[in-house]
Formats: C-alpha cells, sequence, structure tokens
C-alpha cells in the first residue's frame, strides 16, 4: 500500500482524479454501496490506471452517483524503470485467455497484443470484457497502472511495428540459436515478448519475425499451454527486474 495511507482493501477505478471532489461511476457506486456497504465518512482507495493513487472520503453514499473527496494522493505510485509488452495468440478457451490477462496483469505488465497467427483458431475478442478483468486484477493486485490491451492483430503487421527495446519470440523448435529468456532480458530494458498459439508458431512466422530483429528464446524444457507461457514469461521478466 502506498506509504501512511490506511490499510484499506477497498479499491476503485476512476479515469480521471483530477478533481477533488467527485463521484464514482454507477456501477462503482453500486458496488461500493450495496455490496461492500460503505457509508459516507468512511475511507475508500482510488486509481486511475495511470499511476495516481489516492485515499478518498465518502461524503454521499448514493448507490448511483457516491461522491468522494480526496484526502490524500500519490503520483506515479509503483512506477518501474521498464516497460514489459507481451503479444500473444488468443486461446481456444476463451477462460484460459482471461486467466493470462488476471495473472499476467497481477504480476506486472504493461501492454497486451492479442496476435493472430497461422495456426490460431480464436481470431475475436470481446474486448470490453476482457477490459473489465485486466481493471479488477488491477484493484486486485493494488496497482495504480491498468495494462493496454491493444485491438487484434494479424502477425504479419504486428512484427513490423517499430519497438525500441528488444524484441524476443518464444517457440518450441530445436534451434541451436534458441537461448533461455533468463539468460537474454536486460534489466532495466524494455521487452517485447511474443507467444504463438496452441499449435505453436509456423516455421515461416519465427523465421519473419527473425529477420525482422526478434530473438528466438526459450522458457524452459517443459512445453507449455499459450497461458502458461505467457505468464512464465511476465514473471521471468518481473523477477529479473527486482
Amino acid at each position: 500500500m502506498p506509504p501512511n495511507f490506511a490499510f484499506i482493501m477497498n479499491i476503485f477505478y476512476q479515469s480521471d482524479l483530477s478533481l477533488q471532489t467527485n463521484s464514482l461511476s454507477e456501477e462503482e457506486s453500486r458496488h461500493c454501496t450495496r455490496v461492500l456497504r460503505l457509508k459516507e465518512g468512511d475511507h475508500i482507495n482510488l486509481i486511475d490506471g495511470k499511476g495516481t493513487f489516492c485515499e478518498a472520503v465518502i461524503k454521499k453514499a448514493d448507490t448511483r452517483n457516491c461522491e468522494y473527496e480526496i484526502v490524500n494522493r500519490i503520483s506515479e505510485y509503483g512506477k518501474r524503470n521498464f516497460n514489459l509488452t507481451i503479444a500473444i495468440a488468443p486461446t481456444k478457451n476463451n477462460e484460459r485467455f482471461e486467466w493470462f490477462l488476471e495473472k499476467a496483469t497481477e504480476i506486472g505488465i504493461d501492454r497486451i497484443i492479442p496476435v493472430i497467427c497461422r495456426y490460431s483458431e480464436r481470431k475475436e475478442l470481446k474486448i470490453d470484457r476482457l477490459e473489465k478483468i485486466i481493471i479488477s486484477a488491477v484493484k486486485q493486485s493494488q496497482k495504480a497502472y491498468v495494462p493496454i490491451l491493444s485491438p487484434v492483430m494479424k502477425f504479419q503487421e504486428f512484427i513490423k511495428m517499430p519497438f525500441a527495446g528488444d524484441k524476443f519470440i518464444a517457440h518450441c523448435y530445436i534451434n541451436e540459436e534458441r537461448l533461455l529468456l533468463k539468460n537474454k532480458v536486460k534489466p532495466g530494458t524494455d521487452s517485447l515478448i511474443c507467444i504463438g498459439p496452441e499449435g505453436d508458431f509456423s516455421s515461416a512466422e519465427v523465421d519473419a519475425a527473425t529477420e525482422l530483429g526478434f530473438i528466438p528464446i526459450s522458457l524452459g524444457n517443459s512445453r507449455l499451454r499459450t497461458e502458461t507461457a505467457g505468464v512464465v514469461a511476465c514473471h521471468t521478466v518481473n523477477l529479473l527486474n527486482e
């Protein structure tokens, strides 16, 4: 928790925290007053998803328009000296992809790019639902930054995107040049890691990415599910940056 803040588990998302006095959204107001049964005078924590973490006091406990007043504010709370982007193929089972988003957010990630590959079985996502899962995970893990969920992209378009840090592609082909991710990540450096679908990337996709500067890497000796590989990559980068 932020220094000098009371230990309060109730965290609410508010996209704009510029005003000292404001109201929660209708959804957050209902959760605050009906589910948690908080009342006037109770303290809550607020995040805007852009690094601001506030402590506030409820001024009006209305189920549709819960008013609050900010009494303590911290900017850039939990800001890191590196940026992590994971491009990952959506899984056939949507719940598994949702699980990845939740766990990667809890661990620490800055951007998720869903990519459609040759062997992808799912090509459409319900972005609104996924964004709600991400925000819920941000609140659960007491973070102040909400990861960006990019629109779905085709793999060939994605690999041509500019990126200032190190780019990696994880695959299961036998390749002497493929090294463990933990031995290639540089602490304090931005990283982009690409994880393929259940059927892995095609060899042509791996070759195309490598030609554009992606470094082939392995996540270990075990053959991992797509969502598990994404979480392992996320945890590896965060652990090496501690």
